[in-house]
């Protein structure tokens, strides 16, 4: 079991370490949690690019490139994240580990004090973000919102979303709008970004070889500048247990000659508890997670409803969507088929082989985790979101112990919500 090391360096403020020498890189990260909200969205999304293009001692991103080659080609990316209803903004960063440079460098030291430079101290200093950087990065934000629609799966999934969840933070997209982003001005945008570093929870995170004392040391040195005060707790997702009303049925016209059937479901309340992971974890994979699951071999192979049919699980949010490309005119058999394979689970129609496929599928991703530093990174940000601190390999062990009994008792809860169906363009 790899070692994992949680330390607190200020109220609100978490180091997580993960210490390993699996890997030639070690991987640091810092993230803003925030509650998901219509009116800080855009904001939240923008502050990272801005901040990435430059800080006070390398105020553009040509030098910032040469402080990260001196650091043996090290990288630090800007990123956005969506857990349940917390938006997760910060950087992701990759460094040769120490443990395959000269003795005499310091790799840690160096790239833990580059990223705390770029969040606490960038270019323009206290007068505010250089306003060339921000409508910059502004034409960049809009440009990636207009592309969302050029993937119709993506389009069609976060319309569901969007439509199912309207009167929920989970229905705001990480990114915002565009009438927002453009709304945004350089002070509006440093406003944000002093309210975030004064009041948003912050998570550190290392993977890599170093000891935990050192890997402490060098972030409390990196992050001493941040705002000392009473830092909000990490917000917590609304669950919505069950459907509010009858299924509710959305639909959109484009050009295109697949159409898309996206149906959203309520799972009888959130996943938190390492048992009630691996219980969602197993019911999806049997349900539609994985290729030999039953929407797959029946849905997609035997009855050729579906170019492709799939599910997914917010497991924070305890809602499950059916995401699936179907011919227009098979709209309807699709979505009949779909929820009879679901009843098929709530009757407990469920082989042992399916089980078993399930099982070692949902093992083999959770040990799989174990050998990529982006998953491990990203499995614990999720347990920092939900305050939960299971480790992957007892997540592992749970999904093990889960009865069949248990896993249909769980698909018995779900309940259909909304549909939403892309079509194509009449004549």
């Amino acid at each position: 079991m790899l070692p994992v090391t949680e330390r607190e360096l200020a109220p609100g403020v978490t180091l997580r370490m993960v210490q390993t020498k699996k890997f030639k890189t070690s991987l640091l990260s810092v993230t803003f949690l925030e509650p998901l909200s219509q009116e800080t969205a855009s904001l939240n999304a923008l502050l990272p690019k801005v901040l990435r293009r430059g800080t006070a001692a390398h105020p553009d991103m040509e030098q910032l490139s040469a402080a990260l080659d001196d650091m043996y080609g090290g990288g630090i990316e800007p990123i956005v994240r969506k857990k349940g209803e917390v938006q997760c903004i910060g950087f992701w960063g990759s460094f040769l580990d120490d443990a395959f440079v000269p003795e005499s460098s310091q790799v840690l030291e160096s790239a833990a004090n580059l990223l705390g430079e770029i969040v606490l101290a960038p270019a323009g200093g206290g007068n505010g973000f250089l306003p060339a950087y921000v409508e910059s990065e502004k034409e960049n934000l809009i440009h990636r919102i207009r592309s969302e629609v050029n993937d119709k799966l993506q389009y069609s999934l976060s319309r569901l979303r969007s439509l199912m969840c309207e009167e929920e933070a989970y229905g705001v997209s990480k990114l915002g709008t565009e009438e927002q982003v453009q709304a945004i001005t350089g002070a509006s945008l440093y406003a944000r970004y002093q309210a975030l570093l004064s009041s948003a929870p912050v998570s550190l995170y290392y993977c890599g070889s170093a000891e935990p004392d050192r890997v402490e040391k060098a972030f409390r040195a990196a992050f001493q500048g941040l705002p000392q005060g009473n830092r909000r707790p990490v917000p917590e997702t609304q669950v919505v247990a069950e459907p509010t009303a009858d299924v509710r049925r959305f639909a959109d016209s484009m050009d295109v000659t697949q159409g898309k059937l996206i149906m959203g479901f309520r799972t009888g309340g959130g996943f938190r508890s390492k048992e009630d992971v691996a219980c969602g974890m197993l019911l999806n994979g049997i349900f539609g997670g994985t290729t030999n699951s039953k929407l797959f071999l029946n849905v997609r192979e035997k009855l050729s409803l579906c170019y492709f049919a799939s599910s997914s699980l917010a497991l924070s949010k305890g809602m499950m969507v059916v995401y699936s490309g179907v011919e227009f005119q098979n709209f309807q058999k699709a979505e009949d088929e779909i929820l009879a394979q679901l009843a098929a689970c709530q009757k407990g129609e469920i082989t042992q082989e399916e089980w078993e496929t399930a099982r070692r599928s949902a093992v083999g991703s959770l040990r799989a985790s174990l050998d990529a530093q982006g998953r491990l990174e990203e499995y614990w940000l999720n347990r920092c979101v939900t305050g939960t601190a299971f480790t992957p390999e007892e997540l592992a062990e749970a999904v093990e112990g889960i009865s069949l009994d248990r896993i249909v008792e769980q698909a018995r809860k779900i309940r259909l919500d909304s549909v939403y169906r892309l079509n194509g363009k009449e004549g």
